[in-house]
């Protein structure tokens, strides 16, 4: 056992007499409290090119290029995404997000103009109703009570109220049950993505705009840093005895809204709805009480297991819908090794990479990526935070 300083401990808030107590304090514990500073949205911008936002993945998704950060040293090194195994042994476990995105991006057209429409598919509120969160554009041309043509009206939706500036609930207008209307959202959909993609969608998107993890329906947006993994890849880190446990978080598109004020304190995050089940409770609580590494493979799983821990810091089940919001400082509970693309200034995951990684490397790191043209964004390149 470490002992502490005798500090005095003023019980008579007028005569001030100290009582001399033995507080068990390890100097290692206490905060540095310039390191923890709560940071401001201006403390992570920085200019990014467009030249550096990557449009089309890697030709095969373990070869893009992984920048390794070492937090304890702040040595940073340059690989190749399938140099990963070297960095985990037998005993450590990568936790990945199994959600599966659906083509979520509908174009139609407005009753009686005809006018061309855009309706992006957020969240269901209700399936037997066919009841929808959506946004859509142009968002002036489209009120209450207007319906819209989606296809050569296989389907057709009524505007029924107002949510936000672009957004609307809608009531598809669809007999047939839950199945029978993710078909037809499969045959008319459009692969979600990011818009600062600047090219139309191509057919090897709805394949490489998901990961190989992808098992359970209801995502806007793929969790990017797990599009780097391809089942041989999966297999070698098998054979060298590195478990794999997955979790649910179907992500929307309120992880990318731009955050706008300064004092991140008072940013508030969208709810997504998460799953955190027996299977990977046992298999991360076991290497925590083995002392081997958690690694998260992207925000949105690293966002899920911090908001499923316990009171004495372990991991448990839940289900339901965060809406947490991970900047610096933050102490994490449950990883120590943390994959991830690089990622837009000022964003909510940056500011997650940089509470994980530290402020300065971090930010350091991505100065590097610049000079050394590593490619940001979803089709990225990918950082191993050890």
């Amino acid at each position: 056992m470490r002992f502490g300083l005798r500090k005095p401990i003023f019980i008579s808030s007028t005569k001030q007499i100290p009582i001399f107590a033995t507080l068990f304090i390890n100097p290692e514990k206490v905060p540095d409290l310039k390191a923890r500073k709560l940071m401001k949205l201006s403390e992570f911008k920085f200019d990014l090119p467009n030249s550096l936002i990557a449009n089309h993945p890697a030709e095969n998704r373990d070869e893009a290029r992984m920048m390794v950060l070492h937090k304890d040293t702040g040595k940073i090194e340059h690989k190749i995404f399938k140099d990963i195994v070297n960095y985990f042994d037998d005993g450590d476990v990568m936790v990945a997000n199994d959600t599966l995105v659906f083509p979520a991006r509908l174009y139609g057209r407005k009753e009686k103009t005809g006018a061309k429409i855009e309706v992006f598919l957020l969240r269901e509120l209700n399936a037997e109703m066919h009841l929808w969160d959506v946004l859509v554009d142009p968002a002036r041309k489209i009120r209450v009570g207007n319906k819209l043509y989606f296809g050569d009206g296989d389907l057709v939706a009524e505007v029924i109220d107002n949510t936000t500036s672009r957004g609307r609930t809608i009531r598809f207008l669809f007999d047939g049950d839950s199945a029978a209307f993710d078909k037809i959202v499969e045959t008319l959909g459009e692969t979600p993505l990011p818009k600062y993609i600047k090219r139309k969608v191509e057919p090897a998107d709805k394949e490489r705009f998901q990961t190989i993890f992808a098992k359970h329906k209801g995502a806007v947006s793929a969790p990017t840093a797990g599009m780097h993994f391809t089942k041989q890849l999966v297999k070698r880190l098998q054979l060298k005895g590195v478990d794999m446990a997955y979790v649910t978080m179907h992500i929307g598109l309120g992880t990318f809204r731009a955050v706008d004020v300064e004092d991140l304190t008072k940013h508030k995050m969208d709810s997504e709805n998460f799953i955190v089940g027996a299977e990977p409770v046992k298999i991360v609580n076991q290497a925590l009480d083995n002392k081997n590494r958690v690694c998260a493979i992207g925000t949105t799983t690293m966002r899920t297991l911090e908001s499923a821990v316990s009171a004495n810091n372990r991991l448990k089940e839940r289900e339901g819908w965060t809406d947490k919001f991970i900047f610096p400082p933050y102490d994490f509970k449950i990883c120590s090794a943390m994959v991830t693309n690089f990622h837009q200034p000022e964003s909510t995951l940056l500011m997650m990479t940089a509470a994980f990684g530290g402020y300065d490397l971090v930010m350091k790191a991505y100065e590097t990526a610049k000079k050394e043209k590593y490619k940001f964004l979803t089709y990225g390149d990918a950082m191993l935070i050890v």
